[in-house]
């Protein structure tokens, strides 16, 4: 008589219970590591947006709510800029007011449905960042 080899049942209800667990664990985190991302890269373009801006500033004595062709010219990897910038998880809007003086302009990154718990990015003329959750500030 042979001696079977092999795994019983038991042995892989155990590897895949553990795999769930494991599972369960590692989702939760890759989904805030890529919501870190996301907003990452929604405040490089906002800053470039800013930066700019003030050259804007310098050359025509106003800033311009035109974030694309027209105006800044933006363009950036993952985003469509025209009047504003977007991608899938944000939508990036200037807001100016050349009537103040000096004039002045804020930048908001709104996210879509996809990034929402992440929260309202703002930038504006003065530097003034912020990230917006539930009302609170949470730290750009």
């Amino acid at each position: 008589m042979r001696k079977s080899v092999g795994f019983t049942l038991i042995e892989l209800m155990i590897v895949v219970a553990i795999v769930g667990v494991l599972a369960m664990i590692a989702v939760p985190s890759y989904s805030k590591y890529v919501e870190r991302g996301q907003r990452a890269n929604a405040q490089q373009v906002m800053t470039n947006i800013a930066s700019r801006q003030q050259q804007y500033l310098l050359d025509a004595r106003q800033y311009t709510a035109t974030v694309g062709t027209g105006g800044l010219g933006l363009g950036a990897d993952g985003w469509t800029c025209a009047a504003t910038c977007t991608n899938a998880r944000y939508t990036i809007t200037v807001a100016v007011d050349n009537a103040a003086t000096p004039p002045t302009f804020a930048i908001t990154g709104a996210p879509t449905a996809v990034q929402a718990a992440d929260g309202m990015l703002t930038y504006n003329s003065l530097g003034q960042k912020t990230r917006m959750v539930g009302g609170v500030d949470r730290g750009w």
